[in-house]
């Protein structure tokens, strides 16, 4: 979603960790509002086009001064990843929002965003039937162990009635959010994080807006007070805080918190985004998820967390879609740097040469012979 997939950045210094785990925490409770915002917004008669028309709009809006001053100097690079961005801004951003919005509509709020969780798994299946990156065991058992706990957070064995469409739809923003990690771990476009997912939203909301208008996309907005939990809100400070805080303020924490930890650290601490996730569903529209439901909420976190753990020890290096290992990268980087040290040496040698024959001619410059020694007798 350089050549090497980020997921496996390495481990952050301290200070840095220090610096990134605040911004990871924020991004989190920034991301994991949206759902009650949007849920809130649609019990009053907003469709989810709508409410993920407004996010990403203020969104593009909030972010667009940033991604122009990170692309100072490297306008090239825009004209080299136009598809990466609206490919980008179509999957990662639109769709996976609008599915996840539309999942919202039917499902609890924690049920949706933990279904979309799931994307990581979904990464692994594609690595391996796109470019033969096969698993290793551990990501299975963990994809295994989070799929136990989907059934049970489905409460599929319970009898309780199950609305596959939002289900469906669920699974609509897990597609979209794989494709999110997968384009933004490759960096072989060059393109700065910032101006990435603000090209990204601002090319989602011109497709939004223009599906919207040709009557593809269902547009519906109301004015009245959005009610959380008894609390009357007016219905544009929960569409400022839907586009400012929950998608301006969240991306440029993320991408900010992910710079910090190192991509790897920083996936692991986005698992609390579906804490907050549920913290404010239960908060705001008093949704309590049933004990098996958390158990299996707990399952599919252990599963996702055993997946990323059972990521394969050596890196995957992406060049002109081609996955290479990266022991080739190395060997290759290896190779370079004994041919550096030999030309270090042969510079050396020569320094030393160069050297003594220096020395030596200076030592001839001033030897004499004894009878240019002796006095001249006039």
């Amino acid at each position: 979603m350089s050549c090497v997939m980020t997921a496996l950045t390495p481990d952050a210094p301290r200070s840095a960790i220090a610096r990134g785990i605040p911004l990871a925490l924020i991004a989190c409770a920034s991301f994991g509002l949206s759902g009650s915002l949007a849920r809130g917004l649609m019990d009053i008669g907003w469709t989810a086009g709508a409410a993920t028309i407004v996010r990403v709009t203020v969104a593009a809006v909030f972010m667009i001064v940033p991604g122009v001053l990170s692309m100072r100097g490297r306008w090239h690079l825009l004209r080299k990843g136009a598809v990466v961005i609206v490919v980008y801004g179509v999957l990662a951003v639109a769709a996976a929002q609008l599915f996840y919005f539309l999942a919202v509509a039917r499902l609890d709020v924690g049920v949706a965003l933990l279904v979309e969780y799931t994307a990581p798994i979904a990464v692994v299946l594609w690595l391996w039937a796109r470019h033969g990156s096969k698993p290793t065991r551990v990501t299975v058992i963990g994809a295994a162990i989070a799929a136990v706990g989907l059934v049970l957070l489905l409460d599929i064995i319970g009898g309780q009635s199950i609305d596959m469409v939002g289900v469906a739809w669920a699974l609509g923003a897990m597609v979209g959010a794989a494709a999110y990690f997968v384009i933004g771990a490759d960096e072989s476009n060059g393109l700065p994080p910032i101006a990435l997912a603000a090209g990204g939203v601002a090319v989602a909301a011109v497709v939004l807006i223009a599906a919207a208008v040709v009557g593809v996309l269902p547009f519906a907005m109301t004015t009245g007070d959005v009610a959380f939990q008894g609390v009357a809100v007016p219905w544009w400070a929960v569409a400022l805080t839907l586009g400012v805080v929950t998608a301006g303020l969240s991306y440029v924490a993320g991408i900010a918190a992910t710079r910090a930890l190192g991509a790897r650290l920083a996936s692991f601490v986005s698992l609390f985004e579906v804490i907050a996730a549920a913290t404010f569903a239960w908060l705001l529209l008093g949704q309590t998820p049933l004990p098996i439901q958390i158990a299996g909420a707990a399952l599919v976190l252990a599963g996702v967390i055993v997946v990323k753990v059972g990521e394969p020890a050596v890196a995957v290096a992406v060049v002109d879609t081609m996955m290479v290992p990266l022991e080739d990268v190395q060997l290759d980087v290896d190779s370079e740097l004994a041919k550096l040290e030999e030309f270090e040496e042969l510079a050396e040698a020569s320094w030393d040469e160069a050297a003594a024959m220096r020395e030596n001619d200076e030592t001839q410059a001033f030897e004499v012979s004894p009878e240019q020694a002796e006095p001249a007798v006039y």
